[in-house]
């Protein structure tokens, strides 16, 4: 072969090399935030995409270990209306069977850098054990923007943290609020809200995550509008709206109750995921029997935990909900509320009661004695990514009576795990919190006989 027929051959070799590259990079560059995988049932999964722009794509997915059977396919486009956003729900599949899938945009494959995969839940009923699960968790998650954030230090502390959560193999991600941060310019114009969730969920960090692990979300103030925001925000409605575009929920609110509340079963557990803002009466607000959830909300709450046959019942809401210290944005701090709530537990003998929030910008699991039953759990996690409670040890909480020894998290950024498994009437819950090095700080065991009576 001639140095000039090398030089050619070469030179296409290169060409193509690029060719390839570039179109390669283009269909990326259509694909915005995504796949992320929400709620998953026995035969149905639902996921969701974001594109750059509307365009057609196609989701294919298969068995795990049946690469070369003929694929399964979904086609659908993204919409302008809807941000360019598409849920996508596959319907028939077999249940506890782990499939694989992919995603093609305009007719060329997207090439993602980690696996993207889900298994649906098991048929377990009458036949086995309820399986073991793990369940990852956070809250304040805070993404600077310099053009938008306040001067001075970033309140921002990057966004590593998230890269760490899948590395501890959760089956579920609970964002329990603050999944974001509106900035002033948002508070009032839904397409700056829309904006800010964008800039959100395209956070490279995350995707990884999105895509194999369910995703469910509450939300609290700051991804509802602005501090401490009530019923009164003039904008709640389109917050609502905002919301359902980007989170696949197995549902939001009744038919004659809005909010983001919703409840999910996952083997032997039922998360009731409520809504602390949409209903909520102003914090300052001088009047006995405030709303915090609202009447409907709380009731459907207490029917739902009277319906429930989970070993665990774990109600997830953004604010705090028994630190008898926090009387401020806290279910505490609406007293009538609260009394409801807890003689609700105690006169149905509810049984595997457990609250998981976010909010405080510092971890702790606190545990409140009752009489005549069990106590009650609260396991608060925050925050991901934004700055912490950094003068907390000044504070009257610092000796909180009620917070577990060895449990609160008030200088590091850090996510919450919650482990599931034991035997048949010996199940345990195992509670541990992780550092923003991916490195766990504690951990705390609660039995099943700990939560019955």
């Amino acid at each position: 072969m001639s140095i000039y027929t090398l030089r050619r051959y070469v030179t296409l070799l290169i060409f193509f090399f690029l060719a390839g590259f570039l179109q390669t990079q283009a269909q990326q560059s259509l694909l915005e935030a995504g796949p992320m995988l929400g709620y998953v049932e026995m035969q149905e999964a639902n996921l969701w995409i974001q594109t750059t722009k509307p365009a057609s794509f196609e989701l294919f997915y298969w068995k795990k270990g049946e690469e070369h059977a003929t694929k399964h396919v979904y086609s659908s486009s993204t919409l302008a209306l809807e941000s360019n956003t598409a849920q996508i729900k596959l319907t028939d599949l077999d249940y506890g069977t782990t499939y694989q899938y992919e995603l093609s945009i305009e007719g060329q494959k997207v090439e993602r850098p980690y696996k993207t995969e889900f298994t649906t839940q098991q048929l377990w009923q009458w036949r086995k054990a309820a399986p073991d699960f793990s369940v990852a968790m956070g809250s304040c998650l805070y993404i600077n923007d310099s053009q938008f954030d306040r001067p001075g230090t970033p309140y921002g502390k990057g966004t590593e943290i998230l890269s760490h959560i899948p590395k501890q193999n959760p089956d579920i991600m609970l964002w329990l609020g603050d999944n974001l941060y509106y900035r002033e310019p948002d508070f009032y114009s839904k397409e700056r809200m829309d904006y800010r969730f964008k800039d959100a969920r395209n956070t490279p960090e995350m995707q990884s995550l999105l895509a194999n692990t369910i995703n469910l979300a509450t939300w609290d103030d700051h991804d509802y509008g602005p501090n401490n925001s009530d019923r009164s925000y003039r904008m709640r409605q389109q917050a609502l709206d905002i919301f359902k575009r980007y989170w696949t929920n197995p549902s939001y609110g009744t038919r004659e109750t809005d909010g983001v509340f919703t409840k999910y079963k996952y083997s032997d557990v039922e998360f009731f995921l409520m809504d602390d803002r949409f209903h909520r009466a102003p914090n300052r607000l001088k009047k006995e029997d405030k709303d915090f959830f609202g009447e409907a909300q709380l009731q459907w709450l207490m029917d739902s935990l009277i319906g429930s046959n989970a070993t665990f019942k774990v109600i997830v809401v953004g604010n705090q909900v028994t630190n008898k210290m926090n009387n401020h944005e806290s279910l505490v701090a609406y007293g009538e509320e609260y009394e409801e709530l807890m003689d609700f537990l105690d006169a149905h003998d509810i049984p595997g009661v457990l609250f998981i929030s976010g909010d405080r910008h510092f971890t702790e699991l606190l545990k409140t004695d009752r009489e005549d039953s069990y106590p009650i759990y609260e396991f608060t996690s925050s925050p991901l990514s934004s700055g912490t409670y950094g003068n907390l040890d000044k504070s009257k909480e610092f000796e909180n009576p009620q917070r577990v020894d060895g449990t609160l998290v008030y200088k590091d950024q850090n996510f919450g795990m919650l482990h599931v498994k034991g035997e048949q009437d010996n199940r345990q819950l195992i509670l541990e919190t992780y550092g923003s090095d991916g490195k766990k700080l504690w951990d705390y065991t609660i039995h099943e006989k700990d939560l019955t009576n």
